[in-house]
């Protein structure tokens, strides 16, 4: 179904062009839903209403927990999300005119004034009066992403193949405690290398890295409601409190707060 000014569409090609400095999405996906390899012509935030996603493409990976919210820039190659445990999300499409909003891929915090005002722009005709109410809402909309706290779940990925192997490595296996000293023969450069690389590359340093991915893991399990103890360990945690400690320092509360909502 084509999207007019008083329906809403599930499809995401309906909302690309738009007139509008943002477009509102709302769609259901199933437990363990997958969508095909894609891309917009205009940039994405995805808000998890529900439930747990994660995204992809061929230069970085996040994951978007329960209230938080992830940036897509528009790109010219595709990308694949992953609509994991359940239920909800909405999608906002914006401009490029939009000023102060990020340029990257990021993930946010969603604040109670800013999940309203996605329900309230869903609620306003997808050619909403830009005079009126849903213009007010997408101008508050577009400060309220700006000032939104960010958060370090976007892992980068490589382009060197000597840091590629690390790095399927730790994503295959966080709680792998090797120091880049331990690495550097499986990937076939030295310690001092693969520390240029991380930074030169990434923009973070090995531990930083490796923190992001243990995070994107530990987010998962906690979504499975796995054992606090359990996670610590296999994301390479010498123990609950410690693993606690760090996740509280990052995502900014308790890992047991990132409990699926009944």
């Amino acid at each position: 179904m084509k999207a007019t000014a008083h329906s809403r569409s599930t499809d995401p090609q309906d909302y690309q062009r738009v007139a509008r400095p943002f477009a509102a999405m709302a769609k259901s996906f199933p437990d363990g839903f997958e969508i095909e390899p894609h891309h917009h012509t205009r940039d994405q935030l995805i808000y998890a209403v529900s439930g747990l996603m994660r995204v992809r493409s061929a230069h970085e990976a996040w994951i978007v927990p329960p209230d938080r919210a992830g940036l897509s820039p528009r790109r010219d190659d595709a990308f694949d999300r992953h609509a994991r445990r359940r239920r909800d999300a909405d999608a906002l499409y914006r401009t490029r005119s939009v000023p102060a909003l990020p340029a990257g891929a990021t993930v946010i915090a969603v604040s109670n004034l800013l999940r309203e005002l996605i329900l309230a722009l869903i609620d306003e005709p997808l050619l909403y009066d830009r005079a009126g109410r849903g213009g007010a809402i997408a101008a508050l909309l577009g400060s309220e992403i700006a000032r939104a706290p960010r958060l370090p779940l976007v892992i980068p990925m490589p382009r060197d193949a000597r840091l590629r192997r690390v790095c399927a490595a730790l994503l295959a296996d966080p709680s792998d405690m090797r120091t880049l000293d331990g690495w550097s023969h499986d990937a076939g450069a030295s310690p001092r290398t693969l520390a240029r690389l991380f930074e030169g590359e990434l923009h973070l340093t090995f531990t930083a890295w490796r923190q992001r991915v243990r995070f994107h893991n530990a987010l998962e399990a906690i979504a499975r409601d796995e054992p606090i103890e359990k996670i610590a360990a296999d994301n390479g945690y010498r123990s609950p409190s410690a693993f606690a400690a760090a996740f509280r320092a990052v995502i900014g509360h308790a890992p047991t707060q990132a409990r699926p909502r009944p």
